[in-house]
């Protein structure tokens, strides 16, 4: 079930142009830049886009400079956080390529009140199939304050997402459609 979901998402997401991919992605922007959620924060966890995922490329760079922005470093098998003030400095890591910083400059968990998190899919209730490795999940447990938000195109969303015991839901998942307020 699981690797039909994702077989049938990122097929769908992999067909999508570079252009509706930023097309799209300015829509989640500006609909993730009006919530409330996000106003109030001073402290956001932005994953770094690659391939066809949400670009939030342009949303850090708009960011830098208003809030502090914090990025993953995967390390060790786990999430490290980085605060970034230049995203120009960012160099391509890991086996995907994922743009990461050089040098991590450490954020206490407690610090970070946004976190935006990438899934292949996502259901209403906030459950995501991400790639597979519990990256996220091992790391929103250790940040159970802060606002958890999704950010995917709107055919991501499916009627349930199979989950596990450790699986932690999004408070929110925003598309370029809408605005899903999770029932977790």
């Amino acid at each position: 079930m699981k690797l039909q979901i994702k077989e049938q998402i990122l097929q769908k997401r992999n067909s999508l142009s570079k252009e509706e991919i930023v097309e799209k992605s300015k829509i989640i922007e500006n609909r993730l830049f009006s919530l409330e959620q996000y106003k109030k924060s001073h402290t956001i966890m932005f994953f770094v886009s690659f391939n066809s995922e949400v670009h939030t490329h342009e949303m850090i760079k708009k960011v830098l400079g208003n809030k502090t922005v914090v990025i993953p470093k995967v390390a060790h098998h786990q999430i490290e956080l980085s605060v970034i003030i230049d995203f120009d400095n960012l160099i391509p890591s890991g086996k995907f390529g994922i743009l990461e910083p050089i040098e991590v400059m450490q954020i206490a968990y407690k610090n970070i009140d946004l976190v935006l998190v990438p899934g292949i899919a996502f259901d209403k209730e906030g459950y995501r199939l991400g790639y597979g490795f519990g990256f996220y999940d091992k790391f929103l447990k250790k940040v159970p304050k802060a606002v958890k938000i999704g950010l995917a195109f709107d055919f991501q969303i499916v009627d349930k997402v199979p989950r596990e015991e450790h699986d932690v839901a999004v408070d929110f998942v925003v598309t370029e459609e809408r605005v899903v307020k999770c029932r977790s």
